[in-house]
């Protein structure tokens, strides 16, 4: 039997799922972990965290599996995208990895700014400069811990990490290096412009291939420590946005996903690179040269419900949810602003913050809890628009992520777009996808098309848009957004003063 196999590292934990040739689920396990946060806006992860995450959950799924290692015949990657990773010339890490939510490179993001200029901007990169990204973290390290800088051999992406410790190969693929601001996205390789403008070589920067292209095999030593078998063919891999839409069947132009995950992400699968003249969406890098994606992002999506629910002791999901379901459209007069870690789409902000608006004696936890979820849909509506704004349209869109989990989340979701909302059959399917991109670098698929033919399905429950609630959120949204253009200016200074005075003495 042939099997395949994809690894999906996220913000918040790793992910593995093993699939049959016939594209069949078998076997999937996950390990948690946390980021770190050293001071205010920082988000970084000791790198070793995140493969002993993958050796356990990887020997986990094939004990789950009951087959011999050897019959798994690939594996392949999805990963959380934009983070740095920095290695020293023997590949050991030089500091804890700086991940996509960091806020700390605010000066080089507006040094990048006026080094390249708006023309280079709006012409190659396609993107607005932006903390968290690899190129302005990686220009941090140079102007903050010089010493690390000069260690620095090379700077590669969070998943890359996993597929050297794999295959002692440094490689990436076009969706992930088009996510680091140092990328032409239209010709599709590094670009010496943006790099020689801010004086990084680029021999630091990994050789790049097609998401489906093999690039190794797993050595002796990685096989000691997950359980794979010496040889398994490694395959290069993606970004999560562009795995996740893989593995929920949208990878056609026009089809579109809306995923709630740590952030939340609208994503549309295009045949062009498109631009956007006022920089608040991403255009990145599919697949293949030949497609791309342009996305509007939130930053605090998942991770806004996940901070709520951890202020209290515990937290049945089953039960939020069901509470949840109970409450009526709008949480009696509550908005929730989901800008804990700044914003993107539509507002390009790291200084923005979190807020609750319309808060009474009366109101509960699971009033605040929905809130939170409708807030986190008026943000994705708001990435919504931006694309439509650009030409770009589709008759529904697949959800994914953990959001997709909540019926109550899904269908405030369909109400707030005024879009029907399929959901895969499979979880997660940003480890689908990466397992279908296993399945195409080791030949058992023909194409990303085929792999997707017979491994992705759908619940049979649609998520369809009430026209009556569809209505008092259009008023909810309207607030929403006056509620940020009225505090915009409080959030940002909230967000100096707590940077600057710290929590504890």
């Amino acid at each position: 039997m042939a099997y395949l196999m994809g690894i999906d590292l996220g913000t918040s934990s790793l992910k593995v799922i093993v699939i049959d040739a016939e594209g069949n689920l078998k076997a999937q396990a996950a390990r948690s972990h946390k980021f770190d946060s050293p001071e205010i806006g920082f988000a970084e992860q000791d790198v070793t965290v995140w493969w002993e995450a993958c050796c356990a959950a990887v020997r986990q799924a094939i004990d789950l599996l009951g087959a011999p290692a050897e019959e798994i015949k690939a594996v392949s990657f999805s990963g959380q995208m934009h983070g740095a990773v920095l290695l020293d010339s023997e590949l050991r890490p030089v500091r804890p990895a700086i991940l996509h939510c960091d806020a700390r490179s605010a000066q080089q993001v507006a040094h990048m700014e006026r080094v390249l200029g708006a023309d280079l901007i709006q012409r190659v990169v396609l993107n607005p400069i932006y903390t968290g990204f690899l190129l302005p973290s990686l220009l941090w390290v140079r102007e903050v811990e010089p010493h690390n800088y000069r260690r620095t051999r090379y700077a590669i992406l969070p998943k890359d990490y996993l597929k050297l410790k794999l295959s002692d190969r440094i490689t990436s693929d076009y969706s992930d290096a088009s996510a680091t601001l140092a990328f032409d996205i239209k010709q599709g390789s590094w670009s010496r412009e943006i790099l020689q403008r801010l004086d990084v070589p680029e021999e630091i920067l990994p050789e790049c291939y097609a998401t489906t292209e093999p690039i190794g095999r797993v050595t002796r030593a990685a096989a000691e420590a997950t359980g794979l078998a010496v040889g398994t063919l490694v395959v290069n891999g993606g970004g999560d946005q562009i795995m996740q839409a893989i593995g929920a069947g949208a990878v056609n132009p026009g089809m579109a996903t809306v995923n709630i995950g740590s952030s939340g992400q609208v994503c549309f699968q295009c045949d062009r690179p498109i631009a956007n003249p006022r920089l608040n969406t991403n255009t990145f890098c599919g697949f293949s040269k030949e497609r791309w994606i342009t996305m509007g992002a939130t930053m605090s999506a998942g991770l806004s419900l996940a901070w709520f629910n951890s202020l209290f002791p515990h937290t049945d999901y089953e039960e939020l949810n069901r509470e949840v379901a109970k409450i009526r459209p709008g949480s009696g007069g509550l908005v929730f602003l989901p800008y804990l870690n700044g914003e993107r789409t539509p507002h390009v902000n790291p200084n923005l913050r979190g807020m609750f608006v319309g808060m009474n004696p009366e109101t509960d936890r699971y009033q605040l809890a929905r809130a939170v979820m409708e807030g986190v849909a008026f943000s994705l509506r708001e990435c919504l628009e931006v694309c439509w704004d650009l030409g770009l349209t589709t008759s529904e869109l697949i959800a994914s992520g953990g959001g997709a989990r909540s019926a109550p989340w899904l269908q405030i979701q369909a109400d707030v777009y005024n879009l029907p909302l399929r959901v895969s059959a499979v979880e997660e399917q940003a480890g689908l996808g990466a397992a279908i991109a296993a399945g195409v670098g080791a030949g058992i698929f023909k194409s990303i098309n085929e792999g997707c033919q017979a491994a992705v399905k759908y619940k049979e429950e649609m998520y369809l848009p009430s026209k009556v609630n569809h209505e008092l959120y259009t008023e909810y949204y309207q607030l929403f957004k006056e509620a940020f253009s009225a505090t915009r200016g409080v959030m940002e200074r909230a967000a100096q003063l707590g940077r600057a005075t710290g929590v504890y003495y």
